[in-house]
């Protein structure tokens, strides 16, 4: 059951080519954008179409794959949880940023 806790899937397409960070640590780090769509007919009978993205993060081993296969088109599934964190901008303002920190990657489709 603690599986259902903070638990995101998604399918979608990768909006850019990943950037990925090597931490002196020797740790990587990939962070790219997902957009997932829906579609439905609204209450006139018009097809619409509505485009979210998602800011995915993937660490170590997981980053590698990313590395590797995922580019700027291609149809994936991650599953992982959100991470919410903050910070100060020059101006003092704090502001959050809501990520989803994944532990699985699937590559589906071919790159468009």
């Amino acid at each position: 059951m603690s599986k259902f806790r903070n638990h995101v899937q998604l399918i979608g397409n990768i909006g850019d080519d990943p950037t990925i960070t090597n931490l002196e640590s020797g740790k990587k780090v990939a962070k790219f954008q997902l957009a997932t769509n829906e579609r439905y007919k609204n209450a006139n009978g018009e097809k619409v179409q509505n485009t979210d993205w998602h800011t995915i993060v993937a660490w170590g081993k997981t980053a590698e794959i990313v590395e590797k296969y995922v580019v700027k088109g291609k149809e994936v599934g991650i599953s992982g949880k959100l991470k919410t964190r903050n910070y100060e901008t020059k101006e003092g303002a704090t502001r959050y940023v809501t990520e989803v920190v994944i532990d699985e990657i699937l590559l589906l489709g071919s790159s468009s």
